[in-house]
């Protein structure tokens, strides 16, 4: 390991919370030692990439509309996808993600009193994705 960094013990995996969030951290105070694939100096940013928003209504077969995902990855090179939905007759949101071929799903808490049950999807990937073409497929 470099001299820089640190180790931090834990009793039963307890750490403070700013420690884990990296706060008052500095890691700032040590870029020159960070691998880059950008050469030293060069100014990036991540215009190879765009992302928009896909906004449908409640989904009920959710076995089936994950294996529209699932297949809207593959057919547009989608790199991810992620969101919620909103589920017929369920008090929570359910989370969807998806990487690759892996598409995970989970329930997470119970809409907000005020917060609209809708189900929006924020899709991510190399620029020139098909937009319409993805909502049509994520809509259907």
């Amino acid at each position: 390991m470099r001299p820089q960094v640190k180790l931090v013990e834990a009793a039963h995996g307890a750490l403070p919370p700013a420690l884990l969030l990296g706060l008052a951290a500095a890691a700032e105070d040590d870029l020159t030692n960070r691998p880059s694939h950008h050469p030293p100096g060069e100014a990036h940013d991540h215009d190879d990439f765009e992302s928009f928003v896909v906004e449908r209504g409640p989904v009920a077969d959710t076995a089936a509309f994950l294996a529209r995902i699932g297949a809207a990855i593959a057919a547009h090179d989608i790199l991810r996808l992620k969101g919620f939905l909103a589920v017929p007759g369920k008090e929570l949101r359910q989370v969807v993600q998806g990487v690759g071929g892996r598409v995970q799903h989970y329930f997470d808490r119970p809409w907000g009193a005020g917060e609209a049950r809708a189900s929006r999807l924020v899709v991510i990937g190399r620029k020139g994705l098909d937009q319409a073409a993805i909502a049509a497929a994520l809509q259907g």
